[in-house]
């Protein structure tokens, strides 16, 4: 958890710093933070959060934010570069929204350890319904 959080300290959100690393074998496969796509400037290079600016509530309207998340980028790293994340565990620093339980689950990740809450409860009820293992780490 610790490298998560180190992970989530390279994000470029005002909000939440998040930070995914998904493992495999005992090997660290990929990670990713929460940031704005290759080529598009992040809320800290424009100065401004625009779910702040829209006042979007947290766990709502993902959809409206320049960054992709944690989760969703160690993903997509591990498709870019062929990585097999097939029955890996997924470790972040916050529980996943439903966009990226999607994906968790669709990406074959087996198990989710989390060390802080999110208010996304369909996240959870789908991870139940693929039987996708979801931990909440202890303090």
């Amino acid at each position: 958890m610790e490298l998560t959080e180190l992970v989530g300290s390279w994000a470029s959100c005002f909000r939440r710093k998040v930070g995914a690393v998904i493992v495999k074998e005992k090997r660290v496969m990929t990670t990713g933070y929460n940031g704005a796509p290759e080529g598009i400037p992040s809320c800290v290079e424009r100065g401004e959060c625009l779910r702040e600016k829209l006042n979007i509530e947290s766990g709502t309207r993902a959809e409206l934010c320049y960054a992709a998340h944690a989760e969703q980028n160690a993903i997509i790293q591990a498709a870019k570069y062929g990585v097999n994340i097939n029955g890996a565990t997924l470790y972040c620093t916050h529980q996943p929204c439903v966009i990226c339980a999607k994906m968790i689950i669709n990406a074959g990740i087996e198990r989710v350890v989390y060390k802080e809450g999110y208010p996304d409860e369909f996240s959870m009820q789908l991870f139940g319904e693929a039987g996708t293992k979801v931990e909440k780490m202890q303090e």
